[in-house]
Parts: C-alpha cells; structure tokens; sequence
C-alpha cells in the first residue's frame, strides 16, 4: 500500500478532451444489485470532508440518455451534432454522441474529468486498478476477488475465508479509511 496505488499515468493518450497524467483511482466491482452506487454515494461526503476533490465515473452495460426528448440539446444530437455542450449558471454537461466510434475506454474517460484528487469508478471491472468487491450473500453470486488480482479489499454481509481485508456492506467509515490509506491520501 502507499503512494502510487491508485496512479493511472498515461503519457501519450489520444482523447478527446484535455487530459492531466496523473490522478488517484479506485474501482468498486461487483455483481448488478450488490449495493456499489450506494456504497459510492456514502463514501464520496466522508472523502469531501477530507478536503479530496471527488469525481465518479460510472460504465452503463445499456443505452442510456441524459438529455430529454423536445429540448434544444435533443433535437441538436438528433440532427447529427458530434457533441452538443449544455451550459448554465449552475452547472455544464458534454453530451458525446460515439455514432459508431468504438466505446472509450478508462484513460480517456479520465482524461475528461476536470482536475481532482480522486475518481471513484462504478464498472470497468477488467481496469487494472485497485477495486473494493461489494458481496451481497443473498444474491447467491460468486465471488469476484479469487480471479481479479486488481480486488484489494472486500464490503460484504457475510464473514469470507480470505486474506483480504473485510468490511460490514454499511461501515462506510472504515472503507473510506482504507481507501485513503491505500492510495496514500491520508
């Protein structure tokens, strides 16, 4: 554990947006239905009050749509718009339409992102980077952590027979304390 866990450092990535090297990134992996939005959304206030600026990426397995059939934005993207950039007072979003391009991966994702301390990913479970497990027992689902080497620690409801370290599904103090330790936060 200690200082570079975490560092995804890409020198030469082609990307769509500005891209800064180095910035600290840890996975939740786990099975729909396991709780790792939830898990998410409990950690990202208790890492805000360490002062950490925290971004989320999350992979959709669907098609999805942020924008609003009638809106401006929509008929925009429906026209043909590569992408269309919404803008206010209180906040901006991109919208990207891929028409055919290859889904992006990890690096350029992050490459995206506005500059932070950490990013927190909900998916992406091939990335080799450090990742939580979240086991929900009764959703009768195998275990992830014996075939991903990247699984540093387990949230879970039922006591496992492994080496890793364990936490309660809701003892979201204790896995914000370990993230932090394990990518040298603290």
């Amino acid at each position: 554990m200690g200082g570079n866990a975490g560092v995804l450092n890409y020198n030469s990535i082609p990307s769509f947006c500005v891209h800064h090297a180095r910035v600290k990134v840890f996975g939740f992996a786990a099975w729909s239905g396991s709780g790792k939005t939830t898990v998410i959304e409990n950690l990202i206030p208790l890492l805000v009050q360490q002062r950490l600026r925290v971004s989320v990426i999350k992979h959709a397995h669907h098609d999805f749509d942020v924008d609003k059939p009638g809106k401006d934005s929509f008929r925009q993207r429906q026209a043909g718009a590569s992408e269309v950039l919404v803008s206010s007072g209180a906040r901006w979003a991109l919208m990207h339409e891929l028409r055919g391009e290859p889904e992006a991966e990890l690096p350029q994702l992050l490459a995206c992102l506005s500059p932070c301390d950490l990013v927190l990913v909900e998916g992406f479970k091939l990335q080799p980077i450090p990742k939580l497990e979240i086991h929900r027992a009764a959703l009768g689902a195998e275990l992830l952590y014996p075939g991903d080497p990247n699984i540093v620690a387990v949230a879970t409801d039922a006591a496992l027979d492994t080496r890793l370290p364990q936490f309660g599904l809701h003892d979201y103090p204790a896995i914000a304390q370990f993230l932090l330790q394990h990518l040298g936060l603290r």
